[in-house]
Formats: structure tokens, C-alpha cells, sequence
């Protein structure tokens, strides 16, 4: 890894785990319990992609640091809320996360699935509240966002025909559009959410739309690059299970040596949309070369 993403990287953990801490003290009543669960997912773990990908797209466009961390914060609980659900016994089953027991093993089903549900409606009391802008205008415009990406159109339509892959076999086509969902909607949010608070218009994001396109395809090819080759010890969550469950991917359909070649055409495709910034936009090219040689 890189000097510059491994420093961006480093900080921007910090700042979420500080900004989750300050923004979720546990009460001194009955919902102690949720409130800790809530901070037992959020806080000190995962590698914070997306709070990244949101801060440098924003920072490239000379937006407050703490305003856009702030902003990172709600994206980052849409996405824990997912991993807090998809790791329930309903959904995919998983007894570890980042390493460490999951939320439903750790507190109990009933609680995880409040955490989750509390996580969701958090996110948008962040991107509502007048202390993050008091532009009324760009709230609304990074909870639509947010609320697209997060739900039919973006990933829960996406965790829906994963679920159907289990017992259907989708073709190439669909499998992208079902990654585009599950997984390219939150990282596609990220980059769109700091284009938000950079105040570009829409037509001016054509090129960091395709950026997090291809970034977002290059990163699922690499998660079942991972699940396929990877450690479960260096990964932190249990591995191989879509081969288990008999679902395509990209690496079934198109085998690890074209897959790989695929996703390393993605991160060289997303590095050259950035090509009307000069080194200003350099940890975004470091995070699309990142997204393909990590190890977890």
C-alpha cells in the first residue's frame, strides 16, 4: 500500500470511530443495550473504503474536512446496518465480521436486528441535521442520494437477487447489474455524495460517476478473487461460501485468470477518468489500485 492512501487511510479511521463515539453515548436507561451494539459494529473496525472515497472526492473539490467526514459518517452507518443484517441467520449466516464475533452472536438476534433498523434511520438524522449544512438544498440532495443507493434501485434491490442466485443461474449481464446494486451503489454514493458537497452540478460528475462505476465492478471481482483465493484469518469473515451456495460470480463465469484481467482494465479505466486532475486527485488513484491488490 502506498505512503499516501496507508496516511488517508489511517486518519479517516480515526475520524469515523471518533465521530461515531461522540455522536452515539450510551443512555443511562433500557436502550443502553441497542445503543451498544450499535457502537460495538460502527466503532474500530472495517477499512472505512467508503468514508475515503467520500472525503477525497470532496476534498479534491475544496469542501470543509470536517463537514465532509460528518457527511461520511451517515454512508458509513447505511453500510454497516447491511453487514449488521446480511450477517443474521435469515440472510447469510455469518459468525464473524472484521475479525471479530458478529452483532447477533455477540448481543443476540432481536438486538442485531434493531441495531441494524437504528443505524439506518441515523444515518439520515446525520445528513437532516441543520449542524451538518445549513444548506437545505444540499441535505436533500445527499439523502436522496443516500436513500437511492441504499434501497430498490441500489442495494437491497441488489441483496435481493443475490438471494435469488442461489437458486437461479444468472448470466454475465446479471451478475454485473446485481454487484452494480449490492455492492457499486454505496461506492458509487460515496463519490457522488462528495461531488454533492463540492456543489458540482450533476452534469459535471459524468466522470466520477464513471470512476466509481468501474471501481465498484473492479471491487466485487476482487471480493470473489479474495473468497475464492484469500485467508479466513487475513480476511476476518468466513470465505468460499457463494461456491458453496451455488451462485455465479464473476470468477465462475469468467474464470480467475480473465477475472483478474478484468478488474485490473476497471481500476486502469477509473484512473483515466480522473485524467483532468493532476496530482490532486492522486489518493483516488491510489484507492482504485488499492480496491484490486488488497489481501482482504
Amino acid at each position: 500500500m502506498a505512503g499516501l492512501l496507508k496516511q488517508a487511510l489511517q486518519r479517516i479511521q480515526a475520524e469515523v470511530d471518533s465521530g461515531f463515539d461522540a455522536l452515539l453515548p450510551v443512555p443511562s436507561d433500557a436502550r443502553a443495550r441497542l445503543t451498544e451494539a450499535m457502537r460495538y459494529a460502527v466503532i474500530g473496525g472495517g477499512k472505512r473504503i467508503r468514508p475515503l472515497l467520500l472525503t477525497a472526492t470532496a476534498e479534491l473539490h475544496g469542501v470543509d474536512r470536517e463537514m465532509a467526514v460528518r457527511t461520511s459518517l451517515a454512508l458509513e452507518a447505511i453500510h454497516v446496518y447491511s453487514l449488521i443484517h446480511d450477517d443474521l441467520p435469515c440472510m447469510d449466516d455469518d459468525d464473524l465480521r472484521h475479525g471479530k464475533p458478529t452483532v447477533h452472536k455477540v448481543f443476540d438476534d432481536a438486538t442485531a436486528v434493531l441495531a441494524g433498523d437504528a443505524l439506518h434511520a441515523f444515518a439520515f438524522e446525520i445528513l437532516g441535521d441543520p449542524a451538518l449544512t445549513g444548506d437545505p438544498f444540499t441535505r436533500a440532495e445527499l439523502t436522496l442520494c443516500l436513500a437511492t443507493a441504499s434501497g430498490l434501485q441500489g442495494m437491497a434491490g441488489g441483496q435481493m437477487m443475490d438471494i435469488v442466485a442461489e437458486t437461479t443461474a444468472f448470466d454475465l449481464p446479471t451478475v454485473t447489474k446485481l454487484q452494480q446494486l449490492k455492492t457499486g451503489a454505496l461506492l458509487g454514493a460515496a463519490v457522488e455524495m462528495g461531488a454533492i458537497l463540492g456543489r458540482l452540478p450533476p452534469e459535471g460528475r459524468t466522470h466520477l460517476r464513471a470512476y466509481a462505476r468501474d471501481i465498484g465492478l473492479a471491487f466485487q471481482i476482487a471480493d470473489d478473487l479474495l473468497d475464492h483465493e484469500g485467508d479466513e484469518a487475513a480476511a476476518g469473515k468466513a470465505l468460499r461460501k457463494d461456491a458453496a451456495a451455488g451462485k455465479q460470480t464473476f470468477l465462475s463465469l469468467l474464470g480467475p485468470d480473465r477475472a483478474r484481467s478484468q478488474a485490473r482494465m476497471l481500476v486502469d479505466q477509473a484512473i483515466a477518468h480522473l485524467g483532468q486532475y493532476g496530482a490532486e486527485a492522486d489518493l483516488l488513484r491510489e484507492l482504485a489500485r488499492f480496491i484490486v491488490e488488497r489481501d482482504r
